[in-house]
């Protein structure tokens, strides 16, 4: 980012009492050799032992949930959940982070199986103050320094939800649940699918009961046996009372044993046998994991469906009639900037969950693309939206950290936009938006070594005891139709509108043709255009040609190119090119920014388009989850116009729930989320239009 946009963030917050997270509020003490160690301004209790904080967390918690010998043991593909009341400095992450690392390397076994660590925080620690901490242990302990720079650089912004941080190469998925305890474990994805994911080691680590109750009251040890079963350990550095007979109400048989530094004693927990309508542990072993999955649709939902189970050691074959992004999700660029939401209703909102996710992940594919010397796939341009179309104000956009989203003063906002004489009072500044390209997205999905893609025009899927079968016809390179039949263990159904076709059971959508426009400017064009990406009624960008960019659209490499539009035209599902579109394009930036008029090229008729099909549900939810009546059917679709932001967390979401894993969604959201949904199916609700047969 440039000096000038770094500056941006620098603006002051307002805050409301109620909604925000609160950043922890650090004091610092000497502990037993002379270090400075952190403390809780806020309980008044020390963040870990005076005499070694490291070494507390591998006694307490690692040797005292056998950690070692359990990970150790774990199947292929198997994965081992462990859940944190407390995150605090991550030191426990980190310890249990460097042990995964080090038992992977000896045991090859351990190649595709999966860490799932899930912790919550009321008071995070800001990231100023992680980094200074952690900085510290990266001296004392340097085996963790590289797990330290890794954490930090994926730290999310504090805001309340689950923020996912998947560190691929180290099969470790760590969810971070900012807010209330006893609220965020509530929350925790229930959604029987294929099976029910429970945890198997509890780190008890909120600071002491005399100094804060919350962490220890009885909705706590309620929600940890709901989500135990019979095996599931614990273990606390605290003896105290009300932890030992929260425990034990809740089916614990708890033990003392001896503890870490100036603590005589701890407790260590295992959960007895439960009803037996919990699933035996068999039921997590790799007996019951998918082998083959077909996922039919190359758009940006399947590729991120296909791209997240191959990440879970499953083989994957992507089914389209066209060529991968040949749909509405072969743009040349796709804008991943948030729909923002007062902060209130933030907790479950998808678009900021998404959006944060989607960042992460891609700036990780950036890291991949770098070292192969490919195109990136997350251009970080920041972006300016003016407020046109959100339901959102400058006195609640006050409320996020700067580091997300943030109001910038005119004078800020003309200089970084570049544009002169529109009134640029009400703005937000987006500083971690950016640019999408999806042909470098596909290339990195489709080297993924778990997948291939076939061409296929699918004729029928039927569903038995055993597996799913997928009838279709391939089309060769004479043009000659030959029968072609797949068999797998499940089939997830991303194909847009037309995944009504593929199975009645998912809703009928509404479709909404979108036509996107560019050009080639001239250098003087370019020097008066906007400078970053601009939200307004529509949406317009420059970017650069790269490799690969000319697969499906005409952009020359290497050339400037200006992006706008797009169209809006409901109930229309044609994919021809519009000349009378590019011109409303054109309209309605100048509407918007008239100083354009003398840079935009007058001659329309030389322009380049896309047109491609939005589908949406009429509540604006997307489709995910396993069909009514089905044991191996899925979908994940209807994403609207935002399916880079809202395909990666929603196929994470989708993937845990096959395998029996907790999702980074809400239970709430899940159900919003449910192909299922009442609201859905109720009669006249379908409202999509005809298309062509597939």
């Amino acid at each position: 980012m440039s000096k000038l946009a770094s500056t941006f963030a620098d603006n002051s917050k307002s805050t409301t009492p109620t909604h925000l997270i609160f950043p922890a509020n650090i004091e610092w003490q000497t502990d037993d050799t002379g270090n400075k160690v952190p403390v809780s301004g806020e309980f008044g209790d020390v963040y870990f032992s005076h005499a070694d904080g490291l070494a507390e967390s591998r006694h307490v918690f690692l040797q005292n949930n056998q950690l070692p010998e359990r990970l150790a043991n774990l199947a292929a593909k198997q994965c081992f959940a462990i859940a944190e009341l407390g995150f605090g400095t991550g030191l426990n992450l980190l310890a249990t982070w460097q042990l995964w690392r080090q038992l992977r390397s000896i045991h090859p076994h351990l190649a595709s199986a999966r860490l799932h660590f899930i912790t919550t925080e009321k008071h995070p620690i800001s990231l100023s103050d992680l980094t200074q901490i952690l900085g510290l242990w990266a001296q004392r302990a340097p085996e963790l320094a590289v797990l330290i720079e890794q954490l930090l650089a994926s730290y999310p912004p504090l805001i309340a939800g689950c923020h996912r941080l998947n560190f691929i190469e180290d099969n470790l998925t760590l969810d971070i649940w900012l807010g209330d305890a006893s609220a965020s474990l509530a929350n925790l994805g229930f959604e029987r699918a294929i099976k029910r994911p429970y945890i198997d080691a509890w780190f008890l680590d909120g600071f002491a009961p005399s100094c804060n109750e919350t962490l220890w009251a009885e909705s706590i040890f309620s929600q940890m046996q709901r989500s135990s079963r019979a095996g599931t350990t614990a273990a606390t550095y605290s003896c105290a009372g009300i932890v030992k007979r929260g425990l034990q109400s809740q089916g614990f048989m708890i033990k003392k044993v001896k503890g870490f530094g100036r603590k005589r004693e701890m407790l260590t927990a295992v959960m007895s046998e439960m009803s037996s309508l919990d699933e035996p542990i068999s039921d997590l072993s790799n007996e019951s994991t998918p082998n083959h999955i077909v996922v039919i649709g190359a758009g940006v939902a399947g590729l991120m469906t296909a791209r997240t189970l191959a990440n879970r050691g499953i083989k994957i074959t992507i089914l389209d009639k066209g060529a991968p992004l040949s749909g509405a999700s072969g743009n040349p660029r796709a804008l991943l900037a948030p729909n923002m939401t007062p902060i209130h209703h933030v907790y479950e909102h998808l678009h900021t969950i998404g959006y944060l996710y989607s960042g992460r992940l891609y700036r990780y594919f950036n890291t991949q693309a770098a070292v192969r010397k490919t195109p990136l796939i997350l251009e970080q341009t920041a972006t300016l939206d003016l407020l046109v179309k959100t339901n959102i104000g400058r006195e609640q956009i006050a409320d996020y950290p700067n580091s997300m989203a943030t109001t910038i003063s005119p004078e800020q906002a003309r200089e970084l936009s570049g544009l002169k004489n529109k009134d640029l009072t009400d703005n937000l500044y987006l500083p971690q938006a950016g640019l999408v390209n999806p042909q470098a997205l596909k290339t990195v999905i489709l080297t993924h070594p778990n997948i291939i893609y076939q061409q296929l025009n699918i004729t029928a899927i039927k569903e038995n005891t055993d597996g799913i079968t997928v009838t279709g016809n391939k089309v060769d390179e004479n043009g000659s139709h030959a029968a072609s039949t797949i068999t797998a263990d499940h089939v997830v159904i991303c194909a847009a509108y037309e995944s009504h076709q593929l199975d009645k059971r998912i809703v009928q959508c509404r479709t909404i043709r979108g036509q996107l426009s560019w050009f080639t400017p001239t250098a003087e064009q370019l020097a008066k255009l906007p400078r970053i990406p601009l939200k307004y009624s529509g949406y317009c960008a420059s970017f650069i040609g790269q490799s690969g960019d000319a697969t499906l659209n005409t952009i020359s490499e290497n050339q400037p190119q200006f992006l706008l539009g797009a169209s809006f035209v409901d109930g229309d599902a044609h994919i021809d090119i519009r000349s009378e579109e590019n011109q409303q394009n054109y309209d309605k930036l100048l509407e918007d920014f008239p100083e354009l008029s003398s840079v935009l090229p007058s001659d329309i008729s030389t322009w380049q388009a896309r047109a491609g099909i939005r589908t949406q549900t009429i509540d604006y939810h997307p489709l995910v989850g396993l069909l009514a009546q089905s044991k191996r059917l899925w979908t994940l679709s209807a994403m609207g116009a935002k399916g880079y932001a809202l395909a990666p967390i929603c196929a994470e979401a989708l993937a845990d729930m096959m395998l029996g894993c907790f999702t980074p969604l809400s239970t709430t959201i899940l159900a919003r989320l449910s192909p299922n949904r009442a609201r859905l199916h109720k009669a006249g609700n379908n409202v999509g239009n005809k298309v062509s047969e597939l």
